[in-house]
């Protein structure tokens, strides 16, 4: 098991990468479950499948699981099952040095941690990431929040897990598709700040994808540490540090929000597409080797994903995706900051980036 410490002042906690640790819950989560119920939120997939484990796991612990079940998909993270999951919390009787499990991909972790960011004005929580992306992205750093019409995750909060177990064993009941999705979260450590490690990923990408047990354990726990050096200098994205974690997300967000949100593009597929796009907009603009941005576009197309926006086969222009991005959260005093690329590894906040040139350049993407 590889153990990564998060050093948040104040709130410190640990990352734990392995197999088999929601088999050893109880064991994992020593002293943090005061009563014999404990409360966890899931999805109705995430429970047919690994319900059974956590269960029984809790049973030998001499506990009980009192399950709050929601569908599974991004509709979750809306005001309406924020709502509803708080007064959940409320008549299980959830205190605040209690700790509610968020067991599911980063739909679950997100609402999970914000209804525990708001219960009682804060109450303790532990991710139990099922999805790679979770594992490697959205389970650390403590960001928690929920869609609303005007976009993706613009009511929130800070709110870090008291502990997070990514259970290696989870990954083999994936679907390829979001194992795929995931993947792209993996990548993106080595794109913004790795040079090696896209190497390595290069190279082993597709072990990781077909079950390698140790490239899958050195791709989380890299990725993580890596996440967690990024949180502890910035945790709230107030140095600019942090913000290179949104790399490809604003292109993503805005195809995410074209694609009304939905199965037909997974976030990380988004997020994919989106680093892809950065890559090629930072070429354009004379900041990289366009042969370096298509070299991040034929890893992902090697791999079986999408690598082109004209093969979304969207039915827009250029201007229309960015006017999704006006609604991104990091929109400050008129102006979207960007994280541009000077070559893989080497990502910055570029502050000086026009729309109307960004729809162009979309533009061309979209026709191909």
């Amino acid at each position: 098991m590889a153990v990564i410490p998060v050093d948040i002042a104040g709130r410190p906690y640990e990352v734990r990468v392995g197999t088999g640790l929601l088999a050893g819950l109880v064991e994992q989560c020593s002293g943090r479950l005061r009563k014999r119920r404990v409360p966890i939120v899931t999805d109705a997939q995430v429970h047919a499948a690994w319900g059974p484990v956590v269960e029984n796991a809790l049973h030998q612990g001499g506990h009980e699981a009192a399950w709050r079940i929601l569908p599974p998909g991004e509709a979750s993270k809306s005001w309406e099952q924020l709502a509803a999951t708080v007064d959940w919390m409320l008549a299980e009787e959830v205190e605040r040095g209690d700790h509610v499990l968020a067991l599911g991909g980063g739909v679950i972790g997100d609402l999970t941690g914000f209804a525990a960011s708001i219960l009682k004005r804060g109450c303790n929580f532990i991710q139990l990431p099922t999805s790679l992306l979770a594992q490697v992205d959205s389970s650390v750093g403590g960001k928690t929040a929920i869609n609303t019409p005007a976009g993706k995750n613009l009511v929130g909060a800070f709110h870090q897990p008291a502990l997070v177990l990514a259970d290696l064993a989870v990954l083999d009941t994936l679907p390829a598709r979001e194992l795929k999705a995931g993947y792209a979260e993996v990548v993106k450590y080595g794109i913004l700040g790795d040079a090696d490690f896209f190497a390595w990923c290069d190279e082993h990408g597709a072990a990781v994808l077909e079950g390698d047990a140790a490239a899958r354990e050195y791709a989380v726990a890299h990725s993580v540490a890596a996440k967690a050096r990024i949180v502890r200098e910035d945790e709230r994205e107030t140095l600019g540090l942090r913000a290179l974690l949104n790399l490809g997300h604003t292109f993503g967000h805005a195809l995410e929000a074209q694609t009304g949100f939905s199965d037909r593009l997974l976030h990380g597929e988004g997020v994919a597409l989106g680093m892809v796009l950065a890559a090629r907009y930072s070429a354009r603009r004379g900041l990289m080797p366009m042969a370096s941005a298509d070299r991040i576009a034929s890893h992902f197309a090697a791999l079986g994903m999408v690598g082109e926006l004209s093969g979304l086969g969207l039915n827009c222009d250029g201007q229309t995706l960015t006017r999704h991005m006006l609604h991104d959260k990091k929109m400050d005093a008129g102006t979207l900051p960007f994280v541009l690329l000077k070559g893989i590894g080497e990502a910055f906040l570029a502050k000086d980036v026009a729309l109307d040139d960004v729809a162009a350049f979309l533009d061309g993407q979209l026709r191909g």
